[in-house]
């Protein structure tokens, strides 16, 4: 029996059966994900597997690039003058036996096995037959970008896209349709990051000439950003998102805000007062702009950021050097959400933590603002980047659990770069599946409401999304 088998992860016969009856031929809504969209409007072909699975020029699979440098892995075969094709696979091959009991290890083996159906382990033995194997189905039609997203029965996916992007791709895919709802989502994190003033004034140069207006003001601001908004909700986006270290909910005046977005604007770099401020003006001012048109806004809590500064002047950012963070976040979540709730403009909200001990925090205050509108309102997102892994998701379907419902989840996403990372849809639809079938098991849920728990597992596999989106 090969590794990835049909009953992988799956350590119970009910398990085994809400899996097999009731999530395995769910379709995915990948509701948050980082694909190219020029690429799927392009329908990408991919030169080798190295572009598609670990390098393609100084982005890729960084989860990968942190494994291959802790095994030892030179950085001329990741982002170096070695990097890419044979090279840099032929490395990944040699790191794979050191992986077992990382996630990388279930997630490469499925990848291989359910798209391009090698069961063989990966090793240096098998690298080169593996190579030429995904090589030459990567030369084909059935491999290309587009037929890669369609093979998973994915119905819609949401790229990240700033206000600033024309979405020329988004239009070009809603013009050539191709069996896949491809609509962009609103992450705004740039018009909020004055800390750099040089580069935040490059940026409203930008947002400007997007919503063709020239932005002087925070007024002037916040009207381009509401263009904008209207041009993404235009073709189809009905969801926000925030990636930030904690929430922000100082109390600050607009002529405080004015005079800080004009001194920033000015080339003065502000103070942390300053930069506080002006963070919680203007996701205040993001969410009652969600509200209003009832989106979904998400919030991407706890993550460091570029802290190997050799590498960062090296290379750049998002290419392997961030980490969990561990700053509080509750009280100004609270107080964030509290005026919202004041206000009567609390949209939809995912929650989403990097740092595992937050789990129970985050899903206290997220069902702090339920009201009884929708179901599942205010919920915690999925494990996110370093907590989507087998151990992640147990706790977090724990946590979700405990203090709260399970059953108005709203499901598993990719969060990724890459086009053949919907197994991890598979993974934790196994993972979820021996949750629950292993409570089965032990008494702690009625085997006689199987057709109720096969319901809920579909429902937090595809129809909650369907529900709580509107796609």
């Amino acid at each position: 029996m090969s590794f990835i088998n049909k009953d992988f992860m799956l350590g119970s016969e009910s398990a085994r059966q809400l899996y097999h009856e009731h999530a395995e031929a769910m379709p995915i809504i990948d509701y948050h994900c980082h694909l190219v969209p020029q690429q799927i409007a392009e329908n990408i072909q991919f030169r080798d597997i190295t572009q598609l699975w670990i390098v393609d020029g100084h982005s890729g699979d960084h989860y990968k690039w942190r494994a291959l440098r802790a095994n030892g892995i030179s950085e001329e075969y990741i982002t170096g003058s070695r990097h890419g094709g044979w090279a840099t696979f032929e490395k990944w091959a040699e790191t794979m036996p050191y992986l077992m009991r990382n996630p990388l290890y279930h997630w490469s083996h499925l990848e291989l096995s359910r798209v391009f159906g090698i069961d063989k382990l990966l090793s240096p033995a098998t690298a080169r037959d593996i190579y030429e194997e995904c090589n030459a189905k990567l030369a084909t039609e059935e491999f290309r970008g587009q037929a890669l997203i369609k093979k998973f029965n994915v119905k819609v996916l949401c790229t990240t896209d700033d206000p600033a992007d024309d979405l020329r791709w988004h239009k070009q895919i809603a013009e050539r349709p191709f069996g896949v709802k491809v609509l962009p989502a609103w992450r705004p994190d740039k018009a909020m990051a004055i800390e750099n003033p040089a580069a935040y004034k490059a940026y409203i140069g930008q947002l400007g000439q997007a919503a063709e207006m020239e932005i002087r003001t925070y007024t002037d601001l916040i009207d381009a950003l509401a263009k904008r908004h209207k041009s993404f909700e235009s073709l189809g986006c009905r969801l926000s998102d925030h990636g930030m270290e904690t929430f922000y909910a100082l109390d600050y005046t607009q002529s405080e805000i004015d005079a800080i977005f004009k001194a920033v604007l000015d080339g003065k770099t502000p103070d942390y007062v300053q930069l506080d401020k002006f963070r919680s003006a203007f996701l205040h001012d993001m969410a009652v702009m969600d509200a209003e048109a009832g989106w979904t806004q998400q919030f991407h809590i706890g993550a460091i950021r570029n802290n190997n500064t050799k590498m960062f002047r090296s290379i750049g950012p998002d290419t392997g050097y961030d980490a969990i963070h561990d700053l509080p976040s509750t009280q100004a979540g609270h107080r964030f959400f509290d005026r919202l709730t004041l206000e009567g403009k609390l949209a939809k909200t995912i929650l989403y933590c990097l740092n595992p001990k937050d789990n129970e925090v985050f899903m206290a205050m997220a069902y702090t603002y339920n009201d009884g509108t929708v179901p599942g309102k205010m919920q915690l997102g999925s494990g996110w980047w370093f907590l989507d892994q087998e151990d992640g998701m147990r706790r977090h379907l724990t946590a979700l659990s405990v203090l709260g419902l399970l059953s108005r989840f709203v499901g598993m996403l990719t969060d990724s770069r890459s086009f053949i990372s919907y197994p991890r849809h598979e993974y934790f639809r196994r993972i979820l599946c021996d949750v629950i079938g292993d409570d089965i098991e032990k008494g702690k849920l009625p085997a006689s409401e199987m057709d109720t728990i096969g319901k809920m597992v579909e429902d937090i596999s595809f129809n909650n999304a369907d529900r709580y989106f509107g796609f």
